[in-house]
């Protein structure tokens, strides 16, 4: 299931193949504490021609949502102090992730640059073979960003291969000291991927990281090469004691199921790893192929527990059809995972499709690719944000105190569908936003405050921005 860096990110938009979604990451709470430091939008523009280079790519930061998210200044490799130069296929972009690294209040911006070749390019290297991987480390202040910070696979005590590190981004305080980790996916690590886990125990988040595999002794899982371990990942406090733990998804994992899909739930602190799948005691649904369980990843508090519950995409279930079509195609689902004193557990699951839901399941819709949480209708309590973008649409849950979410007048939101609209998806200031790469737009809604088992979302409030150009992959991360 590895796929050519060539092809990836054009076809995780436009087909949107479960291998090579990348997660969306919600804002952390160690940023609450910022009061003069400026809120921000990054969107990516992967494929972005820079300087003559095609698919070099940028990303491009506006000011929040809330006050009309205006244009601020657009990144890339060169440029405002961060390192290297813009490359042919490089997909500077291909992840974000914001979070305060550095424990002062501001929030910082991870940009993946997941087909970066460190050094000189390799003249026997395969056209097109997947890339080394960087992240760039852009440090916030009050008067925007200050310094850049670069790591890669060199800071897991690794040699560079076609790790593809980069590929995925999030945020999260494993440690409860009031700053973020770092957690960069790389799922083409020789094995079947890996993580890198940056920041932790009082760490510099750009010095030495800790790095995490199926192989790891405490992980106890064997890795396939195809597996994809840490194409997604996703930080969440699923005990509620202050400190989060990460779970990785590993969609091209299955053993004789191939690409069915695992997610991994992991506690580098507690050394400790609980797997789920669909064939986990109590977790609805059932493994097959292709159904790429884990290809997103969201954790929210859906019912105001406290405790962070898990959202896990699986964009290749099949449900209108007993027929397995394999990777570019599902109706998709999405299940989901309560949190406890004890952790994740399958006890009141859920799983959700369209067949419940508005809408209508189709064999290309994707329903899953993307996911975010965040509260719309201001009753303490997440709500849910599903994409679909082989639809061309977003689906709205409500969470709620008395079982978290809720089919109830849950809200079907619709885009274009050539414009794979629903591919990512975020939740800022008090707006969500709707990428579609395809199209180079941003789709920008409102919110309204209505407690109980409302969605929240306004789509007649609905506004597009243009981001880029239809060739560039705009919008394909957000953060």
């Amino acid at each position: 299931m590895s796929v050519s860096r060539m092809s990836a990110l054009l076809a995780a938009a436009l087909a949107t193949p479960a291998a090579l979604v990348a997660p969306i990451a919600a804002a952390s709470p160690a940023l609450a504490a910022a009061k003069t430091c400026p809120a921000f939008v990054a969107v990516a523009s992967p494929y972005a021609t820079v300087d003559g280079q095609t698919r070099a790519g940028t990303v491009t930061v506006y000011g929040s949502a809330k006050s009309g998210l205006k244009k601020r200044e657009t990144l890339s490799q060169g440029t405002a102090g961060i390192g290297g130069a813009p490359e042919r296929n490089d997909s500077f972009g291909s992840a974000v992730a914001k979070g305060d690294f550095d424990g002062d209040g501001c929030a910082d911006l991870a940009v993946g640059v997941s087909e970066e070749v460190v050094g000189k390019p390799d003249p026997d290297a395969v056209p097109g073979a997947d890339g080394n991987g960087v992240v760039h480390i852009l440090f916030g202040s009050p008067s925007g960003f200050t310094r850049v910070k670069t790591i890669d696979v060199t800071h897991l005590g690794r040699k560079y291969g076609t790790d593809r590190f980069g590929a995925a981004l999030a945020a999260g305080d494993l440690d409860g000291d009031g700053d973020d980790e770092l957690i960069v996916g790389a799922p083409g690590i020789t094995g079947g991927g890996g993580i890198g886990v940056f920041g932790l125990s009082g760490r510099s988040p750009y010095g030495t990281g800790t790095l995490i595999t199926q192989t790891t002794s405490w992980v106890h899982q064997k890795g396939d090469p195809t597996d994809l371990f840490g194409a997604a990942v996703a930080a969440g406090d699923f005990k509620g004691n202050g400190k989060a733990q990460i779970a990785v998804g590993a969609p091209g994992d299955g053993g004789t199921s191939p690409g069915s899909g695992v997610v991994t739930i992991v506690d580098p602190r507690g050394r400790h790893a609980t797997a789920f799948t669909q064939n986990s005691p109590g977790v609805l649904g059932g493994v097959e192929k292709w159904d790429a369980f884990g290809s997103a990843l969201a954790t929210g508090d859906f019912n105001a527990d406290g405790r962070d519950d898990l959202a896990i995409g699986v964009p290749g279930e099949d449900v209108s059809s007993s027929l397995t079509r394999g990777m570019d195609y599902g109706d998709g689902a999405v299940n989901v995972l309560y949190g406890s004193a004890r952790g994740l557990t399958a006890t009141a699951n859920e799983m959700w499709t369209q067949t419940i839901l508005a809408g209508v399941p189709r064999y290309y819709d994707r329903f899953g690719t993307s996911l975010v949480t965040g509260d719309l209708n201001g009753d303490k309590d997440d709500e849910l944000i599903v994409g679909a973008p082989g639809e061309g649409a977003v689906q709205v849950l409500a969470g709620t105190r008395t079982g978290g979410l809720t089919r109830d007048d849950n809200e079907l939101i619709t885009g274009t569908r050539t414009g794979a609209f629903g591919s990512s998806v975020l939740i800022e200031g008090g707006k969500v936003l709707v990428a579609a790469p395809g199209s180079g737009e941003l789709t920008v809604i409102g919110t309204k405050v209505k407690k109980g088992p409302y969605p929240g979302a306004v789509p007649g409030t609905a506004r597009k921005v243009r981001t880029g150009g239809p060739d560039d992959l705009s919008g394909y991360a957000l953060s």
